[in-house]
């Protein structure tokens, strides 16, 4: 057994109450609306010169942003230790920091409280020296007992923190000076500046004296601060952070987020300049939102993907079966006529605008007679077929039927709410054959072992849902680890190649299409604004001409 499996089993369960909120961040825009005549440019931009997306404005640095964000606060607050939701993910971004920070425009990693991006090389440690400077919205300085505290609360198992799989090769953090602290790995790894960002800087002090109002409202040391978190408003006002000494201060004195889950009202505001950006677009209305404002859609790692009952008692255990159905969808109709051309059918577990992707050695394009030949040698001639709600789930799930129907395949079909598809499934072989359903854990990291971990490297996934436990299920572990533990780059991405292949051989759970997120905004009064390939919205580098 690989050495970091049983760290993740610890998690597991942890996982399973977090994949709840991450449904929220993978949940594409809503599609009731309805599809206007306007012409986008092929990557979802508008009809205009989309060339120079930023306006061309002077940015007034007492300006107030103001946006509209599609989902809901949740229930867990701001604590970044708990919070998965993602509304709460994306204030975060623009209000706390980890000694590293993804850009999510790009997923770039850089230095935001460490004074430089870490690098352990081939060693097993690690030091750290935080920003000159460096003080909390509070304006109390940032120490190395805060770091050691932050990493220590999310590492502490009885906090059940789901970040604490991101950071599991962490065998200690350890303060040197006041302003600088070292790590210790279990071994060395090549992801250590990015896997460092998922982890939160916070004051101790503040978080100790009271945990409770840190929740409801976190003191951090990003380039803005939050003053209203939208509980009692709907409406997340930020602040200038007048003690930010990074470089990506905030442009705009203020910023006011709007919660306007409805996406009709949400277009209205957009077209109304109640507000000057909005994200999750459906997309049966990117045409008519691009018509009047500036939209485009990022090509992301979100997914739709269909997991397979891989218990020995199920026909799906039979890897003939799991590819057939691969085989049998027509992604082109899927991609044309349900994501109205916002998705890319999956060639390999990345999508294909991932820095690290890799064609896969199985890509499976629509091909009915060999799915029938696949189907007929795995004895499959009924299956279960059971699917989340999400609007445009419900749209790609009738082509899916139907696809499987051609194939000569009989489906019986049932569809629930997110929450009650992993009720119905969780711990019990006898309940299902094939679940499609969304995900998208890039919102905490881009590199490709933290992608595939989040599925095929704990036992909520694997046992309790997909119960799969094979020679393949041991490969991947393996190659996990290896991937994880590799510090040269070149050596390590023919790593990540090969656990793609396997993948695409194995396909336990296999992405159908990765999705685009459509953003929009009003180009006249936002200033280097850029729409981001994940949840949420990302100001960070914007300013306003407006007040």
């Amino acid at each position: 057994m690989s050495m970091n499996i049983s760290i993740i089993r610890r998690i597991g369960m942890v996982a399973a109450a977090a994949s709840m909120s991450i449904a929220l961040a993978a949940c594409a825009p809503d599609n009731s609306s309805s599809n206007g005549a306007q012409d986008t440019n092929a990557n979802g931009s508008s009809a205009s010169d989309s060339s120079d997306s930023a306006s061309s404005g002077e940015v007034n640095e007492e300006g107030t942003i103001r946006a509209a964000i599609s989902y809901e606060l949740g229930t867990n607050g701001y604590d970044p230790m708990t919070t998965t939701a993602a509304l709460t993910v994306a204030a975060n971004w623009h209000t706390l920091e980890g000694l590293t920070e993804l850009d999510q425009t790009d997923g770039t990693t850089y230095a935001a409280l460490a004074s430089e991006l870490p690098d352990s090389g081939d060693s097993t440690e690690a030091t750290v020296q935080l920003r000159e400077g460096a003080k909390f919205s509070n304006g109390s300085d940032i120490t190395a007992d805060d770091v050691v505290f932050s990493f220590e609360r999310v590492m502490d198992e009885s906090n059940e923190s789901l970040y604490a799989s991101f950071i599991d090769f962490i065998d200690s953090v350890e303060k040197v000076d006041d302003t600088s602290v070292k790590f210790t790995l279990k071994h060395p790894t090549g992801v250590l500046a990015e896997r460092l960002s998922t982890v939160k800087i916070v004051p101790k002090d503040v978080v100790e004296e009271d945990p409770k109002a840190f929740d409801n409202n976190p003191v951090g040391s990003g380039p803005y601060v939050m003053t209203d978190n939208g509980g009692a408003t709907n409406t997340i006002k930020f602040e200038r952070n007048e003690h930010y000494n990074g470089d990506r201060p905030a442009r705009s004195a203020k910023m006011e987020w709007d919660i306007i889950p409805d996406a009709s009202t949400r277009i209205n505001a957009l077209q109304s300049q109640q507000v000057q950006a909005i994200d999750a677009v459906p997309y049966l209305n990117v045409d008519t939102v691009a018509a009047t404002n500036e939209l485009e859609s990022e090509q992301g790692f979100g997914l739709l993907f269909s997991m397979f009952n891989n218990d020995p008692s199920n026909q799906f255990s039979n890897k003939d079966a799991r590819q057939a159905f691969l085989y049998a969808i027509d992604m082109d109709k899927v991609i044309e006529n349900a994501m109205q051309g916002q998705a890319t059918a999956a060639k390999s577990f990345l999508d294909t605008e991932h820095p690290n992707f890799h064609e896969a050695a199985n890509v499976y394009e629509h091909d009915t007679a060999k799915a029938k030949e696949l189907f007929e040698k795995a004895g499959v001639s009924k299956l279960r077929l059971l699917a989340t709600d999400h609007d445009w789930v419900k749209l790609v799930s009738p082509i899916v039927q139907e696809s499987l129907k051609e194939a000569g395949v009989e489906v019986e079909f049932t569809e629930k709410k997110s929450s009650d598809v992993y009720n119905t499934i969780d711990g019990k072989p006898e309940a299902y054959d094939v679940v499609l359903a969304p995900g998208d854990p890039s919102v905490f990291g881009n590199d490709p072992n933290l992608l595939m971990r989040w599925w095929y490297g704990n036992d909520t996934w694997t046992q309790t849902r997909m119960h799969w436990n094979d020679e393949g299920y041991e490969k991947i572990q393996d190659l996990l680890d290896k991937g994880l533990q590799e510090t040269d780059e070149a050596k390590q991405q023919e790593i990540w190649n090969e656990t793609f292949d396997v993948l695409s051989d194995e396909v336990p759970l296999y992405p159908l299409f990765h999705r685009k997120s459509p953003s929009a905004w009003d180009n006249n009064t936002l200033v280097d604004f850029e729409p981001i390939p994940v949840t949420g919205l990302y100001f960070l580098g914007a300013g306003t001409t407006e007040k």
